[in-house]
């Protein structure tokens, strides 16, 4: 039975639906039960949430693509289990919810780089989009100090070699990966900057939307031009 505090967000969610974003949420993927809340009308209920565990796994329960958005944003990731966020990105209503909400929280947990290394292993092609994004992510926030260089390596290593046969949103996050570790990862600038050039440009279907996966090479060579190679963001949530 959900709790006074969640209906109560559920109705104010509802309250803020918007017809023409729902148009365009279920455009992009996004399956009912969908109210159509913009994601600036997210932000000042997270600003008065803050964090709650208990409440961010009570929203995503629902089902409900908005809840879920704002579950991922209010999740304190201090508290969220593995076994949380494994329920999380199977239960996912759709890309939004698995490669923003749930990678976003994923990547601020003690379990991101462990997490991350197996959703990309996941048959399933949402559960893999995941993971990279998880580990994208993940370099971001993470101090170069605490990160696995060599891992990083292999998986850049790896991507050269399976970009363009991976599923199709594999393939346009996997992109996204060599772009975080090229703009987030000072020491492997260069070596994700040659992998960019080496798999060129990336083939994905964003179906009936304005979307495009962006040359990787180009991305990073703009960070570096605005000298903002190396620096990282003070959370992923955004």
């Amino acid at each position: 039975m959900p709790s006074t505090i969640c209906k109560q967000i559920m109705a104010e969610l509802k309250k803020l639906g918007n017809p023409q974003t729902k148009k365009t949420y279920m455009r992009h993927g996004a399956p009912e039960p969908v109210f159509g809340v913009k994601m600036g009308d997210l932000k000042p209920i997270q600003k008065r949430i803050k964090k709650d565990y208990e409440l961010a796994l009570e929203l995503f329960d629902t089902g409900n693509s908005d809840a879920q958005y704002l579950a991922g944003l209010i999740a304190d990731e201090t508290k969220m289990t593995k076994r949380d966020l494994n329920r999380w990105v199977r239960e996912a209503s759709w890309y939004m919810i698995s490669d923003f909400a749930v990678a976003w929280a994923a990547s601020e947990s003690p379990h991101a780089f462990d997490l991350a290394l197996k959703w990309i292993e996941s048959k399933r092609e949402r559960t893999a989009s995941a993971g990279w994004c998880t580990l994208s992510s993940y370099l971001s926030i993470t101090p170069d100090e605490e990160i696995d260089m060599e891992a990083i390596e292999d998986l850049l290593a790896r991507v050269v070699d399976e970009i363009h046969e991976e599923r199709n949103e594999v393939r346009h996050v996997m992109n996204g990966f060599v772009i975080a570790t090229g703009s987030f990862v000072k020491p492997l600038k260069a070596e994700a900057l040659n992998v960019a050039e080496k798999i060129g440009v990336v083939q994905v279907d964003h179906g009936d939307t304005a979307c495009k996966t962006p040359l990787a090479s180009e991305y990073i060579k703009k960070v570096a031009k605005m000298g903002r190679t190396g620096k990282k963001r003070k959370a992923a949530r955004c």
